[in-house]
This record gives C-alpha cells, structure tokens and sequence, in this order.
C-alpha cells in the first residue's frame, strides 16, 4: 500500500480497523478481531417451529454431508496433487466430521465445529455461506476445502469473469507499516520504516532486539483470523511480504529469512480453510516508490537511478526464486496470482522502462512455468497510479498478465463532502476495467480521508479539518454508517474483483457488508449506470498459449536503453552477475506425514533452470542501493564476467 509525500496525486491506503475506518487508537485497540453481527443475531432471532427445523436440516446438510462428499468424490477436472495443514511451526486441529474413505484420519467441518489450536485453546467455526474447512495430517497438500457454496474449491477451476475475488489484504504482517502497527512504531521514536524500525529494534538488546519482529509474525495474524475471514464470505487473501524473505545482503537492517516460515503457515491455513493466495512481492531493493511500505523511505532506486539497474536485476532474480516455489504443484492451485513489483511510481521510472521489465519478468517466469492454463501463476502489475487508458492493449499475446489498481479515495486532497453524498458517487466510472483483459483491485479502503494516525507517515498529520468527527467511529450515526455502507458496496460492485485493505476486517458496526454478494448491482442502484462486466477476455488472457508479436515486443529491449534519474549513461551504470549459487526456499515440513509429501515440495519447480545466483562483479563499487550515490563516478563499464550457467539441485 501506499504512503506518498503529500504532493503525489495518490498516497497510502487506509487501514481498516475493527470498524473498517481510521483510527487514531493504539493496536490493541483499533485491531481487535470483531465477530460480525449476522454470527450473533443467527441465535438471537426468533424463528417459528417450522423454520428452526429447516435450518437444523441445512445446517446438518452443509457440515456434515457435502464436506464427506467433496472429501470423497473429487470434482472432475480438480488437481491431482492437494493442500493442507499442520506444520511444526503449529497448526490447528478439529472436532470436524471423520472422512470415512481416509484412513490416514483427515476431517472436515462446517458452521459449528470446533477448532482446537497447538496451544490447546480451542474456537468455534462460524460460516453461515456452506463453507467447510478439511484437514488430513497424513496428506498436508489436500486441496478439498470451500469457503463458500459459490466459490470453487481450490481442486477445481477458477473461471475469471464468472468467478469472482472478494478478497482482504493480510497488510502489516510481514511488511510494517506505521499506521497499522502504531504501537511498535510509538517504542521507537524515530523509526518512519521498517528499515529505521529494524535498525532501532536491533539495537534494543534489553527487550529482544530483532527478534520482536518474530513476535509479531507469530501473533498479529492468527488460524482464527483465516477462519473468519472465510466465515464473512471471502475466498481470497493478498499476501504482502518484502524481499528480505529471501535474503538480506550487507547493510540491510531487516530480519531477514525469517517471515517465510511464517508465511508458510499461512498458507497451510489458508489451504485449509479453502482460501485462494495473492502473492504480493511489496517491497524490492532499491525501493520502487519511496514509501515506507517499501522497506525505506527513500529516492525512487528500482529501474530509477545510479543503482536502478542492479537493483531490478536484483528483483528479477527474487521474482524467479518465488517463482519456482510456487509453480510447484503443491502450491500452484492454492496461489494463483503473483503480484511481481507493488505500486512502482511509473512517473518516475517511465513507462518504456517499466514496461521493459515487466516483459523481461513475464519471460523469466514462464521460461519457468511453460505457458498457458495450470503452469504457473497469473501474473499481477501495477497500474503505477497511471491512466487505464495507458495500459490498453499491453503485451498482447502475453501470458496471463493481470493488472492492478488500488484506488483510493483516501488521498489526493482534503475531501470534505458528506460521506453520505460520497457513498453516491460514480465510482464506477473511476473503478473501470478498460481494455487491458482480467483486472482486479488490489487495494481499496473503507474511508474517504487520511484521517488516523500515522495515516500520512509517522511525524505527520492530516490536514482534513474533519479528522475529529472520522476518528470518534463510536458515535457515527445511522447516516454515516449508511454512507459508509454505500461507499464500500459501491467499491465492491465497481470492482468486481477485489482485495479490500485490510484486515482484520470488521462488520460489527454496520458500514462493512455482511454478505460480500450484497453489493452487486449497488452502482447502478446509486445511479451510476455501469452495465456488469460481461467477463469476455481474449484467449490468451485468461490461459490459452499464444506468443507476443515481435513488433509489440522489440520496442522494450532489456535492460532498457535508459535509465531515469541516472547520472552516467545507462551502459555505465552498476550491474550484478549471476555466479553465485542459487537460493531455493526451504519447503514447508509436517510431522504426522510421510516424509516423501514433504520432500517432493523442494522449493525448485523446474530443474532445467541452471542459471546461477545474482552477485556483485569482484572490484566494481557500488553505491548505496538507496540514494545511489557515487563516490566516484564511473567513467568505463564494469560488468564482470559473463553469465554463466550452474547446475541447480534440488536441496537435500
């Protein structure tokens, strides 16, 4: 998500506390998982005789019988290798129905069942939308779980026009964020990123040092928020995580290799509770826009000055690392979309530039994957806070490109019109899908301002004169929670295809919808007059192999003729080699399972993929990968040795 100086046309998106607004309360308080009020009210309203027994009947029907049947009888077409939990990092159990067709033990359950943690606490599944999670510790990949009756199971094929992303951004969890976590950023004065937050918490022996970041990968996202988020009817997470998941190089403060285990996790609840996965690459070397969620407020250095060469060659090879992971067939079906590079400021890099990388990068990942429908992800770009139109007609004959708006109505302006009057805006003209083919919002919030704090960085404050009012969520009243409302299902309806920012997702006041479905037709209803995506796409859009044209292609050379901001020609700047050995990431590991389930996810896709690990060319200076800087201007190329192939096995 963003975090913008004030002069930038769009800025960092809000968080969504528990009632889905900013708020200016410490962690503790505005991040509070609240139970939506259909889970309660599902108790407390009368019902005549008659009607309690067919509710008991679909209640029995849904939590017992259909999770046996998808258990047992696999849907045609589904994938042969399946998903699901328990780590040893912890994962939960159930008191779900047996599958008597496993007798390796795997269970299944639906609205009431019970989930039992590592710790030993234990809490109830609420799903009133026919969802039902499985679990089967002999077979850790099994992919039957639903979220929902209308969502296909991850086993199953997803149909982008028919089917459709109600998502929620897992946002502050492995890249932090000033405003979603106030209460880290508040125990270190000073620290505006994560890259001066790390540098301070390193140096807090006293309480930890970096190991608190551990902490808070352990605790701030929980099994239970997975399951909640299934239970509110949503099928799709968009998971942030920044490069120093991978590795960090010398200099680099952050924790580094450590959130992937932590990650791994969520995928297995993710799994298990029939969620879809976005992974959202946030944070690359150099920075890619200067914000705080890139790791370093900084100049743009990602294909934008001294050092934006090496460090997009830097972030090609993290895009090929978490690449092979994920094309795995263990993972392939549960994270479908990869989102390469978040929120690059294409007015700094220019368009040329990144469209040269984002074709470099669509080459690399299916030199990997093959092409076509089930090898490897869709691939996930970012509008760069450009016009749609600037994207019509990108790489056709591209494999399975996706673009990426986040369109905020947060930034850009103090707004302070009624929110009642902006629920009835034409936002679908804003959230349109244009010409480009499968397009999703990858971020969006429920508030009209900046209000909050940290909202426009740490030290800085909202100039809205009507933060006051936004900030007191406790006493809106009933026409503000209906403006609200009609300003998130509006969002909602005009996407299509949506990841809102973030969770913990809260429907406890009335202004988040408490069925996602609810707001189809709201724009046309608020006299917006959008016809409904008819969901048609070009074959090669959606799946079908096909190849770019040579005269759509050939005018985006890599690396690309210039670099922006720069001050030497692009043929003098740095660049990296790619002689070192390769990094894979290390596979997820269950005890209950035989050691061949866990083996066979290794971390390396394809095998043929020999090509060595980027490092730095011996005797080269480099600057600083974020100011770029140079001691000493280079007057002559330093490109090293040429590339050379190594033999890549998979790890032991």
């Amino acid at each position: 998500m963003t975090d913008s100086p004030a002069s930038s046309a769009l800025s960092p998106p809000l968080l969504a506390n528990k009632e889905g607004i900013a708020s200016s309360e410490s962690q503790t308080d505005a991040l509070v998982i609240q139970r939506p009020p259909w889970q309660r009210a599902w108790y407390t309203r009368k019902r005549v005789l008659a009607l309690l027994g067919l509710v008991a009947l679909v209640i029995v029907f849904l939590a017992v019988f259909l999770p046996v049947f998808f258990i047992v009888i696999r849907k045609k077409g589904g994938s042969e290798v399946r998903a699901g939990a328990g780590s040893t990092i912890g994962g939960g159990s159930g008191s779900g129905v047996p599958n008597p067709a496993s007798p390796s033990g795997a269970t299944s359950g639906g609205d009431g069942s019970v989930i039992r943690l590592a710790n030993g606490t234990e809490f109830t599944y609420r799903n009133s939308f026919g969802g039902f999670w499985v679990q089967d510790p002999a077979d850790p990949f099994n992919n039957n779980a639903r979220p929902n009756l209308w969502t296909p199971p991850l086993n199953t094929s997803w149909t982008w026009g028919k089917d459709r992303i109600h998502g929620v951004n897992l946002g502050g969890l492995f890249v932090l964020e000033p405003f979603i976590t106030p209460d880290i950023f508040q125990r270190y004065p000073g620290a505006v990123d994560e890259y001066t937050l790390s540098q301070a918490m390193a140096a807090d022996t006293a309480n930890g040092g970096l190991s608190q970041l551990e902490q808070h990968y352990d605790t701030f996202i929980t099994e239970q928020d997975i399951a909640e988020i299934a239970g509110a009817g949503l099928n799709f997470l968009r998971i942030p995580i920044a490069f120093w998941a991978i590795e960090t190089w010398e200099g680099e403060p952050y924790l580094a290799k450590t959130s992937w285990k932590y990650f791994l996790r969520v995928l297995e609840w993710a799994r298990k509770y029939g969620l879809r996965v976005c992974l959202d690459l946030h944070a690359v070397p150099g920075s890619q826009n200067g914000y705080n969620h890139s790791g370093r407020m900084s100049p743009v250095n990602f294909l934008a000055g001294n050092m934006g060469l090496a460090n997009a060659e830097r972030t090609l090879y993290y895009i090929r690392v978490f690449t092979q992971f994920i094309s795995q067939p263990q993972y392939r079906d549960l994270i479908p979309i990869f989102g390469i590079v978040n929120e690059a400021l294409v007015g700094i890099i220019g368009q040329d530039s990144i469209t040269s990388f984002y074709l470099r990068t669509h080459d690399v990942i299916r030199n990997i994957t093959g092409l076509g429908e089930g090898h490897g992800p869709y691939i996930a770009i970012h509008d760069g806070f450009q016009s749609l139109s600037v994207w019509d007609n990108f790489l056709q004959g591209s494999d399975r490109i996706i673009l990426d708006e986040h369109p905020y109505f947060a930034f850009g302006g103090v707004n302070t019109d009624p929110i009642a009057a902006d629920g009835d805006t034409g936002i679908a003209g804003i959230f349109a899908i244009g010409n480009f083919g499968v397009t999703f919002g990858g971020e969006f919030s429920a508030s009209p301002n900046d209000c909050g704090l940290f909202m426009v960085g740490v030290g800085q404050v909202s100039s809205n004169p009507q933060c006051p009012e936004y900030d007191s969520w406790e006493t809106f009243n009933t026409t503000m929670k209906e403006g609200i409302q009609n300003f998130v299902k509006a969002s909602f309806d005009a996407l299509g295809d949506w990841f809102f920012w973030t969770w913990k997702l809260g429907l406890r006041n009335g202004w988040i919808p408490q069925d996602p479905r609810s707001a189809v037709g709201m724009c046309q209803s608020l006299g917006a007059g959008t016809e409904p995506w008819d969901g048609t796409f070009q074959p090669w859009q959606t799946g079908t192999p096909s190849s770019i044209p040579e005269a759509s292609s050939s005018q985006f050379p890599w690396p690309p003729v210039t670099i922006s901001s720069a001050s030497v020609p692009a043929s003098l700047l740095p660049t990296y080699t790619n002689t070192a050995p390769v990094i894979t990431l290390p596979p997820a590991t269950f005890t209950a399972a035989p050691s061949s389930v866990t083996a066979s996810a290794d971390g390396w896709f394809n095998h043929q993929d020999t090509e060595g690990g980027i490092t730095t060319v011996a005797g080269c200076p480099y600057p600083n990968e974020y100011d770029g800087i140079f001691s000493v201007v280079p007057t002559a190329a330093c490109t090293g040795p040429e590339s050379v192939a190594t033999p890549t096995p998979p790890p032991v």
